[in-house]
């Protein structure tokens, strides 16, 4: 018999500190400010460090959809994708987002390389189950092809990472049976930076950090444990679109992540600070 080759174990060949980047909000939508956070994320790489990105596109689906004239519902701040959407969600993410990301990397004279959970099978999602309560009675509601993250095989990332790319990544999957789904970004990000074991898991929103009160900056917490994270959700302090943030650093710490932080992407100087400057957004440990 011819002797199997041995399966390569990336998580040891991988040395280099790897640091996650969800990015997404009012920073991907102005071209200078896109430039600007690439060239800070991009920067990180010359500290000696591998560099993975995720990212969504929210107003990109919404301005493809209505070019096309397909209605987009939303149910309970998540979109209702039927197949006529998903075709039209992809063509955003995928052609327009992802694309243009890895162009301006590319300029920049870096290497990326631009996919969605698909390739690879780097993820296997499975439908979201939504649940929303009428009249006192708990409802199933259907959200056609929006999905959760069901499995997560890093082997591609970590072998792209290896040879000095920079991975892409936008927030689709397939399930087991070829079904692709829409995944919320924030969380297909999270699930990612833990089976990477990344040393940092860094989203970059539109706020500088976690705020007990929204409208007082001055209340913005440093350092938080994910239990205290925990407690401000179930204490509906966090709300609004801050809960699939505050849950994606839960996964990711839960799953193999060294650290996560949210920052202000908004002020990209502040990104290569993230190694020494504790006052930079918010920090949660495990």
């Amino acid at each position: 018999m011819v002797p199997r080759p041995k399966m390569l174990n990336f998580e040891k060949m991988t040395l280099k500190p790897i640091i996650l980047f969800k990015y997404g909000g009012n920073a991907m939508t102005d071209q200078k400010l896109k430039r600007q956070v690439l060239i800070n994320i991009c920067a990180i790489k010359e500290k000696g460090c591998h560099v993975v990105i995720v990212h969504g596109g929210g107003p990109f689906i919404e301005k493809i959809l209505k070019e096309a004239h397909v209605e987009s519902e939303f149910i309970d701040g998540l979109r209702k994708t039927t197949s006529e959407a998903m075709e039209y969600v992809e063509m955003a993410l995928k052609g327009r987002v992802n694309g243009n990301l890895v162009s301006m990397i590319n300029a920049m004279g870096y290497k990326a390389v631009g996919l969605s959970g698909k390739d690879g099978q780097t993820v296997i999602a499975k439908k979201h189950i939504h649940l929303r309560e009428e009249n006192g009675e708990v409802q199933q509601v259907d959200l056609g092809q929006v999905g959760d993250v069901d499995k997560v095989n890093p082997a591609l990332i970590h072998l792209l990472l290896e040879n000095d790319f920079i991975p892409v990544l936008t927030c689709l999957a397939s399930d087991q049976n070829g079904l692709d789904y829409n995944i919320n970004g924030d969380m297909f990000a999270g699930h990612l930076a833990g089976a990477l074991k990344a040393d940092q898991y860094i989203i970059l929103t539109d706020v500088d950090g976690l705020l007990i009160d929204k409208d007082d900056p001055a209340s913005i917490l440093r350092i938080i444990p994910i239990s205290g994270l925990i407690k401000l959700k179930n204490e509906h302090i966090i709300q609004g679109g801050m809960i699939p943030k505050a849950e994606s650093c839960e996964v990711a710490l839960k799953n193999g992540a060294g650290l996560a932080r949210i920052i202000n992407g908004t002020k990209p100087e502040q990104i290569p600070s993230i190694f020494e400057d504790q006052t930079v957004g918010t920090i949660i440990r495990k």
